[in-house]
């Protein structure tokens, strides 16, 4: 070998490095907190705007969301002294930081569906496929 081959198999990684991205996976991982950041791009926002605009998402998983997202710095939370109380979330520079990354997600999701669709179809008649042909071997003759 080449004094310039390197293993495409081994990645140099610290542990640090490793619990860093595992953690922000943690945190950005799920599609609610993907839809929240995305909802909140536009400026600030009341959590029952949140709401309507992140479609499916119940209350309680909002609420968790928004949290979360607020304890890593993501989200900034503004409570108005009013009555009713009023409360604005928007990305903090943070947040807005995360907004390339999730675009470029977004982009290639876009892009790449009827790859994965087609897939997904093919695998699925591989598994019927299986199926089918384990069913005759263990089939009583």
């Amino acid at each position: 070998m080449s004094g310039t081959h390197t293993s495409v198999r081994r990645i140099d990684t610290s542990a640090d490095d490793c619990q860093a991205v595992a953690e922000t996976l943690d945190r950005i991982g799920d599609k609610w907190t993907v839809l929240v950041v995305g909802a909140l791009e536009q400026g600030p926002l009341r959590y029952n705007e949140i709401r309507r605009a992140v479609d499916g998402i119940s209350q309680r998983m909002l609420t968790l969301t928004l949290k979360g997202l607020e304890r890593d710095g993501l989200v900034h939370r503004t409570m108005y002294p009013t009555i009713p109380p009023r409360v604005d979330y928007e990305l903090t520079e943070l947040g807005r930081k995360l907004m390339a990354p999730l675009r470029s997600l977004y982009d290639w999701a876009v892009k790449h569906r009827p790859a994965m669709l087609a897939a997904r179809k093919k695998f699925a008649e591989k598994e019927r496929l299986a199926a089918a042909q384990q069913k005759r071997f263990n089939s009583p003759k």
